[in-house]
């Protein structure tokens, strides 16, 4: 398989046509996603993972700020971090090379790639997704990509390559 199709073949994730709708802006509800990837509905943890699948579907960033977006409302949502976190992840093979593939806390799946790539603020990672979300990669997660990383002794660079591109997790 070459790698744009494995690259199609490897995206899973399920969220609602939000670009198609435009709805009413409907205030602010106190649905919180902690640091820890932990959603909140007025302090209290939401437990069912179905329930934060549903309003993960539906969740978007627009500049700063996060909403749920439904045909018939938009309502704004405190997002401490990044909404999502980056919990599995595997390495395939293709006929062009290593393609390491991400899975969500919500089971989400993405190629780590140009479209979805691997972006270092403030020495955190975390994968660029669609609909302006970002997903930080869990420790466990990051512990296990630096012992699989490259150095580059030229720069110093401690850096991952996935569907032909490097990306950097930090300095040695």
């Amino acid at each position: 398989m070459d790698l744009k199709q494995l690259l199609h073949s490897l995206e899973l994730h399920q969220h609602a046509p939000t670009e198609q709708w435009n709805p009413p802006y409907c205030g602010e509800i106190p649905l919180t996603i902690t640091a820890d990837g932990q959603w909140h509905y007025q302090g209290s943890p939401i437990t069912r993972p179905a329930l934060v699948k549903l309003f993960a579907s539906v969740l978007v960033r627009e500049d700063a700020d996060y909403y749920l977006i439904t045909p018939a409302e938009k309502v704004k949502i405190t997002v401490v971090d990044a909404p999502l976190l980056i919990t599995a992840w595997r390495a395939l093979e293709s006929a062009d090379g290593a393609v390491l593939q991400v899975t969500t806390n919500v089971d989400s799946q993405y190629p780590l790639s140009a479209r979805y790539p691997l972006l270092v603020e403030n020495d955190v990672p975390y994968v660029v997704l669609d609909h302006g979300l970002t997903a930080k990669v869990h420790r466990n997660v990051y512990y296990q990509w630096v012992e699989l990383a490259e150095h580059d002794p030229a720069t110093g660079e401690v850096f991952l390559v996935s569907a032909g591109h490097r990306f950097v997790l930090g300095q040695s």
